[in-house]
């Protein structure tokens, strides 16, 4: 009988997106083939504890894992020769939990943005998506921008960037800076440079709220982001693949709230999302290729979400791209590909194989 692969899920993590990834990989858990994988669970608690947990994918869900009383504190070394992850059995006393493979369901900071994906790298575990230093690019907008407009010709929204330093230095100045790279022309949205969900941002109407929106960025990032409003419709699409990926169908976002934020995200039920079928093909082809030109120009590899708003005038405008997007029963990244053809349990096949692939 042909070995198990022993397949280590992580979740949680120290940051703003900790619940979302226990979400995420509870979705995953449920859709992973059990007879394929002997599959291993290792929660990090937003204090940045870990621990290996058999806890019900129900109690991950919910968060009560933490209080199961079967957890062990647990490690993950940059030491290549252990192969796997460590685990304390009891004081003084270790074993190694043997690792083949690792899929990384955590979202933003700690957990998408290089650092997690640096630490596996030095432990030498082919892990689920992509390196260091794609998933510290593409998590900053700032560098994810400039990369797009050096090394493609797809199309961004204008933007503007400052740094706390200076603006807790002279903020008149910065607001005054801001105001007259555009025009004083307004709605304005404000982000963090590295936040994950749409923590931290803000839709500006007038020069009175610019304040108040940059104290809130930059409590999530030392650098900030200032973008023009484009209006047009919300699309998404997934990205699959590593030296030749592939783009999936189109999907759409129906934002409940002003802008497709946490809450609308996450929290309220009237948001929704769906595949798009009132394209021409010409036009799907345009934007699956310019979600594709991104994944590259980045370097990415496993996966990402590349995220765009298409104009009435039908000229389309890269949005953000997220390298580990959620995996939620609602979340699109797996929607698109069903959509598309690929099941939920052979997309994570399909994930764990680019991973092995290196």
């Amino acid at each position: 009988m042909e070995r198990k692969l022993s397949l280590l899920i992580l979740f949680g993590g120290a940051s703003t997106e900790h619940e979302v990834s226990r979400v995420s990989a509870a979705s995953v858990i449920r859709n992973t083939d059990s007879e394929k994988y002997e599959i291993n669970t290792i929660g990090i608690t937003k204090e940045g504890n870990w621990f290996l947990t058999s806890s019900p994918v129900a109690s991950i869900e919910d968060g009560s894992w933490e209080k199961d009383k079967g957890n062990q504190r647990a490690y993950l070394v940059p030491d290549r020769s252990v192969g796997g992850a460590v685990v304390e059995e009891a004081k003084g006393r270790y074993r190694v939990l043997p690792v083949d493979v690792i899929f990384p369901v955590l979202h933003g900071k700690n957990g998408e943005d290089g650092t997690l994906q640096g630490l596996m790298e030095m432990a030498a575990i082919p892990f689920v998506g992509s390196g260091t230093t794609a998933s510290a690019a593409s998590m900053d907008k700032a560098i994810t921008k400039d990369v797009v407009n050096r090394e493609t010709d797809v199309n961004q929204a204008d933007a503007y960037i400052i740094r706390k330093k200076k603006y807790d230095e002279a903020p008149d100045d910065g607001i005054r800076a801001i105001t007259d790279h555009f025009d004083s022309v307004f709605p304005l949205f404000v982000k963090p440079a590295n936040s994950g969900s749409s923590v931290g941002i803000s839709k500006v109407k007038n020069e009175i709220e610019l304040s108040s929106a940059l104290d809130k960025a930059f409590m999530e990032d030392e650098k900030v982001i200032v973008e023009e409003t484009v209006t047009g419709r919300e699309i998404e699409v997934a990205v699959i693949g590593n030296r030749e990926p592939s783009a999936s169908k189109i999907g759409e976002i129906f934002a409940a709230n002003e802008f497709y934020d946490y809450n609308a995200k996450y929290e309220n039920k009237n948001s929704r999302t769906a595949v798009v079928t009132d394209l021409s093909m010409e036009k799907e082809e345009e934007i699956k290729k310019a979600a594709l030109k991104v994944y590259e120009a980045m370097g990415c590899r496993g996966l990402a979400r590349v995220d765009f708003f298409l104009k009435e005038s039908g000229k389309v405008i890269f949005n953000e791209i997220n390298t580990m997007p959620g995996f939620t029963s609602i979340s699109m990244y797996a929607k698109l590909w069903e959509a598309s053809g690929m099941t939920y349990s052979g997309l994570i096949d399909r994930l764990i194989e680019l991973a092995l692939e290196g």
